[in-house]
């Protein structure tokens, strides 16, 4: 069975016996064991009530102390958003009750734009705000990443320009405004800066940078766990760091939503002659004729037929 975008998790039918206890938010996992901070910023490990968890960074959870410094997840408030991954055998949640994702991507190494398109998927179907940011502007290079990123900013998505090394003050003077008074998930392949990022704007964050490996054209994944950082005393601006991946499975969605998901396909699938059309062989299919006049980028209509085929789409 799918999984909704919502994904609330278990035992919301008995939220309200838990009421009562103290409300924190998850900001890092290691298995069964849980970084959760209460009210007043301080944080203790947490372990949950039972066998299985299902809590992810990000999560409101309801916790009691066992212990001087350590306690007991009880349950998990309702949530208003999930981003997360599925293939055909495992699910990966990235974060919950997040604001916005801000996808990085970088001149060098090279993106991959079926993560780029698969990203924004999950994030439309999640109902998350989205904005990318193309990092190392300051290398050769950076024309030919401009020009594949041309279909996105057509479609209405903000493409930041930054070199986060190389200008690391006018960088995060263009980032700043965006991510105040936000819960902001950076998501990216690993090597395209988002340890360089959290770094900058979090000084004490201590992230790790990846080296860049030339010969497989991808970084090294230094981070290992999802990372809620503040950045600010206040608490208002949050940055959850993410570690690299190499896959994206869509499995949580079905074959007819995925067109819906793509803006630049759903402007066109109103004039299909068939209301239940694949835009793939279909006659008279508004989608195919759009991507025939240069309306739909070769690429996207590419992988929007790569992942149907994956979903298991011939007809619906």
């Amino acid at each position: 069975m799918r999984r909704s975008s919502e994904c609330p998790a278990r035992g919301h039918g008995r939220m309200s016996k838990f009421n009562a206890l103290d409300l924190g938010l998850v900001v890092r996992g290691h298995g069964r064991h849980y970084i959760v901070e209460d009210a007043d910023g301080r944080r203790l490990v947490c372990h949950p009530r039972g066998k299985k968890s299902d809590c992810v960074v990000g999560d409101q959870v309801r916790w009691a102390p066992s212990g001087s410094d350590e306690g007991v997840i009880e349950a998990v408030e309702p949530r208003r958003n999930l981003l997360f991954r599925q293939d055909e055998w495992k699910t990966k949640s990235f974060a919950a009750n997040l604001d916005q994702l801000l996808i990085l991507v970088a001149v060098e190494p090279v993106f991959s734009e079926s993560q780029l398109c698969r990203a924004l998927i999950a994030a439309e179907s999640a109902g998350i705000a989205v904005r990318i940011a193309l990092n190392k502007t300051d290398l050769p290079g950076t024309e030919q990443a401009r020009e594949r990123l041309l279909p996105y900013r057509e479609m209405g998505l903000e493409v930041m320009e930054v070199a986060l090394k190389a200008d690391p003050v006018g960088s995060s003077a263009l980032l700043s405004p965006w991510l105040e008074g936000k819960r902001t998930f950076v998501l990216g392949p690993s090597g395209t800066g988002k340890s360089t990022l959290i770094n900058l704007l979090i000084p004490d964050a201590k992230a790790q940078i990846g080296e860049i490996s030339q010969a497989l054209n991808s970084g090294r994944h230094t981070t290992t766990t999802t990372q809620w950082y503040w950045v600010d005393a206040q608490r208002q601006t949050a940055l959850i760091d993410s570690p690299g991946f190499q896959e994206f499975g869509l499995q949580q969605i079905t074959a007819e939503q995925l067109p819906l998901l793509m803006p630049d396909l759903r402007k066109h699938a109103d004039h299909c002659r068939f209301y239940n059309c694949t835009h793939q062989h279909e006659p008279d299919c508004g989608v195919r004729a759009a991507a025939a006049a240069g309306l739909i980028s070769p690429s996207r209509f590419r992988i929007y037929g790569e992942i149907l085929q994956e979903l298991g789409a011939k007809r619906w």
